[in-house]
């Protein structure tokens, strides 16, 4: 995988050897957040799917992970012939910057599609190649996003508390795109490698755990025709995973950052230093710049 010439720009935080280390067939490239995942990351997994899809490489990012994460992703990369690259992030951001780090790598290469995966795979990986599927078929199609709907004869498995923080995320997504978005927090997206896109990702979230919505508005801001621009995939199957719980402190402070964004989206308050004051808490990195980073393996 090597970078496009007008792409250099996006890749200068990370050292030159890695841009020769995807292999140059591939035309997706999927983002892998990764934090404490030592005993969740199915290896074989990855592998199997490697070895049956030619077409698709990994950016894995460990996001400041105090177990052996990062161990497994190097042993992992170094079994996968050049298909996998491992960026390390000495301290935890969240989720939503390790996706951006990645995406803004991944954007950075000749890949026709980039996107972004959960590391527990609750949707499974053959999925990827339902999306590609769509991306390929649709040149209007910016983004393809999968969703837990619940179909007759579909697999989709998830606890009640879920579905009603969906349905919540739901709403607020609708209210902040204005567009009919079903299933926003769903781990697996794919998104057409564009000059838009990379526009989109070059500044840190600042939504916290509902960040997926924040892109999407970001997204759509810059395409005209908005209503085929997202595609929403129903899921053939997703199946809840162990480990992965979300605090009620963390949906209620993302949710009041998606009111903000909302007013800032719906109802035209624009000035960054009032949306900036109103949305900092914690979260360093929403406003400030984020730090170089140490490792790229």
């Amino acid at each position: 995988m090597t970078p496009r010439k007008n792409q250099t720009a996006n890749i200068k935080h990370f050292p030159n050897f890695i841009r020769e280390r995807a292999i140059s067939t591939t035309t997706t490239l999927i983002v892998v957040p990764c934090y404490n995942e030592e005993k969740r990351l199915k290896v074989n997994s990855f592998r199997s799917f490697l070895k049956d899809n030619a077409d698709v490489s990994f950016v894995f990012v460990n996001d400041g992970s105090t177990d052996a994460t990062l161990a497994r992703l190097i042993e992992l990369r170094d079994t996968t012939q050049e298909r996998i690259t491992v960026i390390n992030l000495p301290e935890n951001q969240g989720k939503a910057e390790a996706v951006r780090q990645g995406l803004m790598f991944a954007s950075g290469t000749d890949a026709d599609f980039v996107g972004y995966w959960d590391a527990d795979l609750a949707t499974p990986l053959d999925a990827i190649q339902d999306f590609n599927h769509i991306m390929r078929k649709f040149r209007e199609t910016a983004v393809v996003y999968g969703a837990r709907r619940i179909l007759l004869g579909h697999r989709i498995n998830r606890t009640m508390s879920r579905r009603v923080v969906s349905r919540v995320c739901a709403v607020l997504a609708r209210q902040a795109i204005g567009l009919p978005i079903g299933d926003t927090q769903c781990g697996a997206k794919l998104l057409r490698n564009t000059q838009e896109l990379r526009e989109v990702i070059s500044m840190p979230f600042t939504a916290g755990w509902l960040f997926d919505v924040e892109l999407f508005s970001r997204i759509s801001a810059k395409i005209k025709n908005q209503r085929y621009a997202f595609y929403e995939q129903p899921l053939a199957e997703w199946e809840e995973v162990a480990g992965s719980n979300i605090s009620l402190q963390t949906i209620l402070k993302s949710g009041f950052r998606m009111l903000t964004l909302i007013a800032q989206t719906r109802l035209g308050i624009n000035n960054p230093k009032s949306i900036a004051q109103a949305v900092h808490t914690d979260d360093q990195f929403a406003i400030a710049q984020h730090p170089p980073l140490s490792d790229v393996a």
